[in-house]
């Protein structure tokens, strides 16, 4: 992918990580249309694409996301035609959501400044988030008038009922060491050179582990958590296991194991 094909994204393939960069600093890379569209075509792409097998996403100049662009939500025309695109614009997000959600890559999230709204809810699907301790995290929609209506059901999911209620409903922010220790992100570091050490590590990691076996226990953790854990799940997962042991990746890591060498799937220097 180019970046040249972009117009809010600076998009950039490197070995086995899709790097996507939201760049509207000005707007301190709050996401229009065009920029919802873009990141799905980023993950669409990912999707069939088997050389990658991480995606990150950051924001630009020092911010993630200040949440969706209201003045591109409004539109001109009569009211109804301005409800139908307010209606379209929130939908369309939320089918972006899903589909971070349920990517099979892993999806790490790299955050700083501002992260607030629809950036909030994009840092509650990544599978690893890692923040700075300046990093500021908020829904404030209800002080806008406005409601987290597509990302309030991927932040309970995060963090849970009770932290979700405080926080959409009074709007209230958080440093990033609050949101480590709510859960929202997996590592508070320091500052932006920490920030980047850290996700070089995460990266690292990305590549020693099998790119199908991640993609299929991240279906079953997805699952694990919405639906009960009855026979019906316990059943599909030895499914999973069994097709995992015969496939290639199974094969290749027990063969590894016992010959006492990387797998084939290791990207690293001392495969």
């Amino acid at each position: 992918m180019q970046d040249a094909s972009f117009e809010t994204l600076l998009v950039a393939e490197e070995r086995s990580v899709l790097r996507v960069t939201l760049n509207r600093p000005q707007k301190r890379n709050a996401m229009n249309s065009a920029m919802v569209a873009e990141i799905r075509q980023c993950f669409e792409y990912a999707e069939d694409n088997t050389s990658v097998r991480a995606i990150v996403l950051r924001g630009a100049q020092g911010h993630f996301c200040a949440g969706g662009d209201i003045a591109d939500m409004r539109q001109s025309g009569s009211e109804e035609e301005q409800r139908d695109a307010a209606w379209a614009f929130n939908r369309t997000f939320g089918h972006l959501m899903s589909s971070v959600q349920h990517s099979s890559k892993i999806v790490i999230a790299a955050l700083e400044g501002a992260v607030m709204g629809g950036g909030f809810g994009l840092a509650c699907v990544s599978d690893m988030a890692i923040a700075t301790s300046s990093t500021r995290f908020a829904m404030p929609e209800t002080s806008l008038g406005l409601i987290p209506a597509q990302i309030a059901p991927f932040v309970v999911a995060r963090i849970g009922l009770t932290q979700t209620r405080r926080l959409a409903l009074l709007g209230s922010t958080l440093s990033g060491q609050e949101a480590h220790s709510l859960g929202l992100v997996h590592e508070c570091v320091t500052d932006e050179a920490a920030l980047d050490a850290a996700l070089n590590e995460a990266l690292i990691q990305v590549n020693l582990v099998a790119p199908k076996a991640t993609a299929v226990t991240k279906r079953l953790v997805l699952d694990a958590h919405r639906l009960p854990v009855d026979d019906t799940l316990l059943d599909r997962a030895a499914d999973d296991f069994a097709d995992a042991l015969l496939s290639a990746e199974g094969r290749e890591g027990a063969n590894a194991f016992v010959q006492k060498r990387a797998p084939h799937w290791r990207l690293d220097d001392t495969k």
